[in-house]
């Protein structure tokens, strides 16, 4: 599919997103999607720090798994993304198709931290966007498998500081690792480690 055409269906699948936001009052049918901007920076990010093992939590309806696995394209890389909502992979899985990147992305269905126990990896790029409360345990469980130079990111740290601040005080934890929030969209944290450290 050319640019300019999954760059629309980007567009259109948000819209769709935001609509069902708006109508549904149960939180679980939400899509959450990521916002635009900062959808668009980590597509960005990913290209130009030429990640290639990339492990997402939280897939919802695939809006942020297609900008994700859009960058993977073009840094010949593959995107491994994590769900506990059936429906919602089902719809990643239609929309992934309908931009021609499914191939690139490793749907999994269920709890994130045994998926994440089980997963072998090496990963150089994670990216929570899920449950923020068991991000911790998961952050933990991942540590064992990240490439020496990695980034971990993570939405919704000014959005919803109090329910993420536990996964930020893990971060704070880790050694050799350099942190900075983005105030872009939701609140973007980004943790660094080179291969130098």
């Amino acid at each position: 599919m050319r640019e300019a055409d999954i760059r629309a269906f980007l567009t259109e699948l948000y819209a769709t997103g935001q609509r069902n936001d708006a109508q549904e009052q149960e939180r679980g049918k939400k899509m959450l999607n990521l916002e635009p901007e900062t959808a668009r920076f980590l597509n960005i990010f990913i290209r130009s720090s030429r990640r290639t093992h990339l492990l997402e939590i939280g897939t919802s309806n695939g809006y942020s798994t297609i900008w994700l696995a859009w960058a993977a394209s073009v840094t010949g890389g593959r995107v491994i993304s994590i769900d506990r909502d059936a429906h919602k992979q089902t719809l990643a899985d239609a929309n992934l198709r309908r931009v021609g990147l499914r191939e690139i992305v490793e749907l999994v269905y269920g709890d994130a931290a045994e998926i994440i126990a089980g997963l072998p990896g090496p990963f150089d790029c994670i990216f929570f966007d899920a449950d923020r409360s068991s991000a911790p345990v998961q952050l933990a469980l991942l540590m064992p498998k990240l490439t020496a130079d990695v980034f971990i990111l993570a939405d919704n740290v000014l959005s919803h500081p109090n329910e993420i601040a536990a996964y930020l005080k893990a971060l704070e934890a880790l050694p050799h690792f350099d942190r900075v929030i983005i105030p872009t969209g939701k609140g973007l944290s980004v943790a660094y480690r080179s291969a130098a450290s």
